[in-house]
C-alpha cells in the first residue's frame, strides 16, 4: 500500500475523530475540558484509560464504537499494519478503506464473521 494513500487515510481518520470530539465538547463545559485534555497530546495518542472511559460513557453508542474503531485504525497505521486484514493477512482493497477507513478485515473475512454471528 502506498504511503501517500496511508497518509491520506490518516488525515481522514484524524478529521473524523476530531469531529466526534468537537461534537462531544459542544455538550457541556466539563466535556470541553475533557476533550481539550485529549486533544492536547499527540494527535494519535490514545487517551488515558480514565479519560477514555469518561468519553465513551458520554458518547452515544454509535459514536463510541466509531471513535474506538478510528483509534484502532490510527494505531494500526503507527504499527505499519494498516490495510492488512487482521484475520487472513491479505490486503484490504483501497476502495474499501476509502468507504470505511477503519476497516480491519477484508470483505471475505467480514462476511464470514457476520455469518458466524447470526
Amino acid at each position: 500500500m502506498k504511503q501517500t494513500f496511508i497518509d491520506k487515510m490518516k488525515k481522514n481518520l484524524i478529521e473524523q475523530r476530531n469531529t466526534i470530539l468537537e461534537s462531544l465538547a459542544g455538550q457541556s463545559d466539563d466535556m470541553k475540558e475533557l476533550v481539550k485534555t485529549v486533544e492536547s497530546g499527540d494527535e494519535v495518542d490514545v487517551a488515558s484509560d480514565a479519560i477514555e472511559r469518561t468519553l465513551l460513557t458520554a458518547l452515544g453508542t454509535q459514536d463510541a464504537i466509531r471513535l474506538q474503531a478510528i483509534d484502532n485504525a490510527l494505531d494500526r497505521i503507527n504499527l505499519g499494519t494498516y490495510g492488512k486484514c487482521l484475520k487472513c493477512g491479505k490486503d484490504i482493497p483501497e476502495k474499501r478503506l476509502e468507504v470505511l477507513p477503519w476497516a480491519f478485515m477484508c470483505i471475505d473475512c467480514t462476511s464470514e464473521e457476520e455469518r458466524k454471528n447470526r
